[in-house]
Parts: structure tokens; C-alpha cells; sequence
């Protein structure tokens, strides 16, 4: 059967060449195997007739029993027809239309004949009408036997080439008829016999072509559930090997340099949640394996802080420890923010990254490989070969979704054995999502924020109420406050946008005559930015106006309002970010959310959730639910979304654990993956890392 799966789609009857090489450009469909694996999006019941008599208002696509009882021709301009056919079941009647290639459509087409004629009805001067509906004799037809007809994606270029979702659908059904060996089981008997799993044969074929919505759901589960599994088998198998592999350095004492900072220099009392998970790390790095934990938090719950007595662990056992953020500015800021923290500790922290050349290079090179540094903060710097540690024992990744998983291992090679590795982020990952991509950590959460905090108040206002905005600005900078006001800035319309920023500069600047301004975005030099950016941290300035390079490195505890303009332009996580720049001090804050009074259903919801809400675990999964996982911020340019051809994470979440479950299961009984009952498993997990998907980006 794996002959067939490899055959050229060329080959399939009602493809040939041309048909071939457009699969190819548009679908990546070279295959019948992977035509097999191009599944439908959705499904119509054809079993059932309607009644035109039923209609009513909105209508569905729908299916009718009809005769024609005659047509009519229009001209539409040269050479050019509307053709109308009248029908009608008894019950009432319907205009059938069709405008492109209408006479050869028609043609065959006679009066007083019983067709089946399907679509979806509009209504166009009173009456319902079918506009280029599929219409079949109904003669010889048996209804029970049409089953769910499967809907298929297809591009312009393809329709336009007269490839429509039904050629997809005929030459598939093709293509299956003459599949007459089953295809070969890919899943071991006791797994598909635990979870009550159709086979794979009927999976494929049921999923192309169901006679019910019983056989396609149970198609959908056996399908979705072994993509699930053999990506959970990957990342855990990967976790135990490096587990097996890789002893970490026991950092067997917590010594002078973490008590010093503790009772002396600590800035303010831990939280529970911040307790917590120092115990959990520090459990971690004297277990005598290396540690790989992500560390999950809201902006501002003191995850810098957890990062920095974990690097002075390592610091007591006479290690090196380093950071790696993915901006200049946030690196910029977690050196300042370390120093501060650090005071008169006698700790040398040094900065790395593209600015830094010459003889202060020069000094922090020397300074990593004499060991005289003890903390390097740095950007991707940190990962060059010429950046050499005398003996790196802890690092940690901020934002990790910003960086490629290779990148995080180049790091492994700056020392004999592997450092141990925190992973933070400040956007939260939901849970489905986390297990899928971070896989092969251990997780950590800061769910508390530090006491004093006050939660942000979210507010909606639409555009036409901004002198009752301006009034309430006013009023925060009067009482001493300061002000974000962000601008969107997208890419694909970067000159329009920086255009919109300007007028609203001036705009803002003639609002409020009384305080000073700074203004900032991407298009400027970064001295010119990094000036205007001081002017408002130092106080200078009352209002910094900007677009989003103030989403991560800005940290401005006197700032309590945040407002975002056009606000309907972000997404979730993108406004939980922005929104995070304030509420950093014990003053209240707010977070004013400004857009149009038109918006989409999706759009509104998304505000609604943002003023329902603090909670970024609650965000994040709302976002991976409206948007997907290859729409969440940052996770396309580092593969953490990788290509899952029917499985959905973000609706999937009790098959994604049934999954891991499993897998985890078969990884506990044999970690070696030598036992015989098993080795199915691991011979169709080397064909899936031969195939197209990154499996390098989920392990």
C-alpha cells in the first residue's frame, strides 16, 4: 500500500499534467498520499431534501427535488448571458441562475425532468434563486446513499483554471475507489483497541466520504488523535533522551552571595508564588539533571527577580550565569533593572549586544573567559563563537518565543556540560498549547502579583468621544501621573501609519498646550529613540506617543493610563502587552481602549474580554480560540506552529491530553525505545521526521 501513497497524483483519473502542476504550485499536493491528507473543511448533508415551500429568511445550502419549467436569456453586455431557469417541487418556486460559461452549462439541461439541484438560496426581487447551483438528474439517485458531501479549500488561481471543491471532491473519490488494499495501520492494536479508534483505512476513507455525521466524527477522532500523538510521542521521547544524556552541574549550596541579597538587598517581600518556584528550581539544579523550565508570568509579576537568586545559585557554586533577551532595549533594561537590584554587591553584570565594540567588547570577552564576569546580559550576541564562558552553569531566556529552538541550543556548547535553562515568558501560553511547544520543559507560573498592586481598570470608548478622553488625561497629569498614547503601526501600511502618528502628534500636542510630549517608533534612529524614551522615564516628558516598540522593555512605575487608539487593529496578546506597561506602581491605572463604533462580531468580543479581564491565561486562551496557533504573536517566525493538517489545539484540548497520556505512557514502559511491542511506534515516527513537518521546532 505504500506504493500507491507514493504514486504521482499525475496518475489519478481527471488529473493529468496540467491539473498536476497546479495541485503542485497551489496545494503542495504532488502525491496520492498527499492528496489522501488534504482534508475537507466542512460537510453539507445531501441526504436530505428541502422543501422550497420551507424556505424561510437566512437560508443554509440546501438541497431541492425540482423540475424546470422553462428559461429565460438576458444580455448582459457582449457577448455576455444571464440565464434564468424556473423550477418548482409543487410546494413553491426558485430561480436558478447562471452568468460564467452559462449556455454550456445549461445545455443539457431539459424541461419537466426531476433534478436534484443544490446550493444556497438568496433572495433577488422577491424571489429565492440558486446562482450557479450543482444540478444532477434525480433519476437513479438514492438519497441514503449521498451521504455528507465534503467541502474543500481552493485558491483563485484554481478556480479560475476551473478546479472547483467538487473537482477536488470527484477526483479524490476517484482516487479512493481504486484503493482496494486497506492502508496500512500506523497505530498498535492496544491503543486502538483502549481508545475504541476506527482503523486508519476507514479514517481516510470515512473523512473524505461519510454517509453520516457519526462516521465523520469518528474519522476526525482517529485521525486527529494519532497527529496529536506522534507529536507528543516526538517531544517526550526527546525530553527522556536528553534527560538520559545530559547530566546537569548539582548546585549543591545556597552560600553567601543569594543570602546577602536576600536579607539586604531584596527589593520587596516575595510572593507565595515567587517562593514557589524558586524551591522548584532549586530542587531542579541539585537533582544532578540538567533543568529545563519555562517560567510563565504576567508582565510584572517579578519574574526578573526569580531569574536573578536563581542566577546567584550559581553564582555560590562558582558558576557563570546569563540572560538572553531578544531586543537591544530589554536587554538594555534587565542590565539596569539587575544592577539596581544587585546595589553595592560586589557582582560584576555586563552587557553584550550589537552596540557594544571596541575595547569594551574587548573587556567583556576577556572578562567571560577569565570568569570576572559573573552575569552576562546580552541579545543574540551571546550566541556568537567567539563568545567564550570559563564555565556558563545557568542561563536564562527571556521571551522565548522570539528565539528558534537552535538557537537555545547553541547555548548547550558554551560549556562541558549543558547549563541549566529557564525559559520566561510574559505572554501566557494556554495549557494545550504550552504542552504541545514546550513539550519538553517543565513548567512553572507566577499567578500572584506583587502586594500593592492594584488591578488595571479597562475601559472602552469609541472615537467620538475623545474630549471626555482628553479631560480625563488632563486630570491623571495634573495629579502628577504620565501618559502612554500608541499609535498602530502594521507593517503592510508602515508609510500611512507613521503619517497617522504624525498628524496625531500635532494633534495631541494642540490638545494639551500645557505639557510636554516625546514621541517615538520604529522608523527612528535608536539614539533619537533611546533620548526621547529617557526624556519620559525621567519625568521630563507628561505624554510619550508611540506605536508598539513600547510593547516590551519600557518600565515607567509613575505611568498609570495607557491608551490605545484604533484599538480594533490588535490582537489579544498584543493589547494584554501594551496594557502591561502600566499598573507597575501602587496607583490605580487604567488602560483606554479607543475604536470605531462598526465593529465585527470577532473584534467585539475580543474588546469585551480585554475589559473583562486581567487574567493573561484567560486572554491567551480566548486568542488561541478567536485567532489559532499560527496567529499568535511570535509563534510563525520561530515554527513553534507547525504544521498539524487536521487537528485543531485550540478546540482540541481533551485529545491533546489523551494523547500526551498515552505517549507518556509508552515513554515511561520503555525509554530506550527498545521493546519489541513498541517498535511500530518508533519506525513510523522516523518516517514522520523524513517528512515536511519541523520536528526540529518541537523538540
Amino acid at each position: 500500500m505504500t506504493d500507491i501513497l507514493q504514486q504521482d497524483i499525475m496518475y489519478v483519473p481527471g488529473v493529468g499534467p496540467r491539473r498536476k502542476d497546479i495541485l503542485k504550485r497551489e496545494l503542495g499536493i504532488e502525491t496520492v498520499g498527499d492528496l489522501l491528507e488534504y482534508f475537507p473543511y466542512k460537510y453539507v448533508d445531501r441526504s436530505k431534501v428541502y422543501r422550497i415551500g420551507e424556505f424561510a429568511g437566512e437560508m443554509p445550502f440546501v438541497q431541492v427535488k425540482a423540475q424546470i419549467l422553462g428559461f429565460e436569456e438576458f444580455d448582459m453586455g457582449p457577448r455576455k448571458k444571464r440565464i434564468v431557469a424556473h423550477a418548482t417541487d409543487g410546494t413553491g418556486m426558485v430561480d436558478l441562475v447562471w452568468f460564467a460559461r452559462a449556455q454550456q452549462l445549461t445545455k443539457d439541461l431539459k424541461v419537466h425532468t426531476d433534478y436534484l439541484i443544490f446550493g444556497k438560496p438568496t433572495v433577488y426581487g422577491g424571489r429565492y434563486q440558486f446562482a450557479h447551483p450543482e444540478i444532477e438528474k434525480a433519476e437513479g439517485v438514492q438519497l441514503s446513499e449521498m451521504g455528507m458531501q465534503p467541502y474543500y479549500v481552493t485558491t483563485e488561481k484554481m478556480k479560475n483554471n476551473g478546479m472547483s471543491s467538487r473537482t477536488i471532491e470527484r477526483i479524490t473519490k476517484s482516487m479512493i475507489e481504486r484503493m482496494h488494499e486497506p492502508l496500512a495501520e500506523t497505530l498498535p492494536p492496544f491503543i486502538v483497541n483502549r481508545l475504541r479508534l476506527v482503523s486508519r483505512d476507514t479514517a481516510f476513507r470515512h473523512i473524505h466520504y461519510p454517509k453520516s455525521a457519526d462516521e465523520m466524527s469518528h474519522a476526525r477522532l482517529r485521525l486527529k488523535f494519532e497527529e496529536l500523538f506522534y507529536v507528543q510521542l516526538n517531544i517526550l521521547r526527546y525530553a527522556a533522551d536528553q534527560r538520559r544524556k545530559y547530566r546537569g552541574y548539582v548546585f549543591k549550596h545556597v552560600g553567601a552571595i543569594f543570602n546577602d541579597f536576600f536579607h539586604n538587598h531584596l527589593p520587596f517581600p516575595l510572593t507565595g508564588a515567587q517562593k514557589r518556584v524558586i524551591r522548584e528550581i532549586r530542587a531542579d539544579m541539585g537533582s544532578g539533571r540538567q533543568m529545563n523550565r519555562l517560567l510563565q508570568g504576567d508582565v510584572g509579576s517579578g519574574k526578573t527577580l526569580v531569574a536573578l537568586m536563581s542566577m546567584l545559585i550559581a553564582l555560590d557554586n562558582n558558576f557563570q550565569a546569563c540572560i538572553m533577551a531578544p531586543t537591544e532595549i530589554l536587554a538594555e533594561q534587565h542590565l539596569t533593572t539587575i544592577r539596581d537590584f544587585l546595589g553595592d554587591m560586589n557582582i560584576r553584570v555586563e552587557l553584550l549586544t550589537g552596540i557594544v565594540k571596541g575595547r569594551k567588547r574587548r573587556e567583556v570577552l576577556e572578562g567571560l573567559a577569565d570568569g570576572s564576569v559573573q552575569i552576562l546580559v546580552g541579545t543574540h550576541a551571546v550566541i556568537e563563537e567567539k563568545v567564550q564562558f570559563r564555565q556558563l552553569g545557568f542561563v536564562v531566556v527571556d521571551e522565548q518565543h522570539r528565539f528558534g529552538v537552535a538557537q537555545r541550543a547553541k547555548l548547550w556548547n558554551k560549556s562541558v556540560n549543558p547549563p541549566h535553562v529557564l525559559v520566561m515568558t510574559a505572554t501566557p501560553i494556554p495549557r494545550t498549547l504550552a504542552m504541545t511547544i514546550y513539550g519538553d520543559l517543565d513548567v512553572s507560573v507566577i499567578d500572584e502579583l506583587p502586594p500593592g498592586r492594584k488591578p488595571i481598570q479597562t475601559i472602552h470608548k469609541y472615537d467620538d468621544q475623545m474630549t471626555s478622553l482628553y479631560a480625563g488625561i488632563r486630570q491623571q497629569i495634573q495629579q502628577g501621573r504620565q501618559v502612554y498614547i500608541v499609535f498602530p503601526l502594521i507593517k503592510e501600511s508602515e508609510k500611512i501609519d507613521l503619517k497617522n502618528l504624525e498628524e496625531g502628534f500635532e494633534t495631541l500636542r494642540q490638545a494639551f498646550p500645557e505639557f510636554r510630549l516625546s514621541k517615538v517608533h520604529g522608523q527612528m534612529k535608536p539614539a533619537d529613540k533611546e533620548e526621547e524614551m529617557q526624556r519620559f522615564v525621567s519625568g521630563e516628558t507628561q505624554i510619550l506617543v508611540a506605536t508598539t516598540v513600547i510593547e516590551v522593555g519600557v518600565n515607567v512605575p509613575n505611568a498609570s493610563v495607557m491608551v490605545i487608539l484604533d484599538a480594533q487593529r490588535f490582537g489579544l496578546s498584543q493589547l494584554h502587552q501594551l496594557r502591561g506597561r502600566v499598573g507597575r506602581g501602587a496607583d490605580q491605572s487604567f488602560c483606554i481602549l479607543v475604536t470605531t463604533r462598526k465593529l465585527s462580531k470577532e473584534t467585539a468580543t475580543r474588546i469585551d474580554i480585554m475589559c473583562d479581564t486581567n487574567d493573561g491565561f484567560r486572554i491567551a486562551e480566548a486568542d488561541l480560540k478567536l485567532r489559532g496557533p499560527g496567529d499568535l504573536e511570535g509563534t510563525q517566525q520561530s515554527g513553534m506552529a507547525f504544521d498539524l493538517k487536521i487537528a485543531d489545539i485550540a478546540r482540541d484540548g481533551q485529545i491533546v491530553q489523551m494523547a500526551r497520556d498515552e505517549a507518556q505512557r509508552i515513554i515511561d514502559d520503555d525509554p530506550q525505545c527498545q521493546k519489541q511491542e513498541y517498535q511500530m511506534l518508533w519506525r513510523r515516527l522516523a518516517e514522520l521526521r523524513k517528512t515536511n513537518i519541523n520536528w526540529a521546532a518541537i523538540s
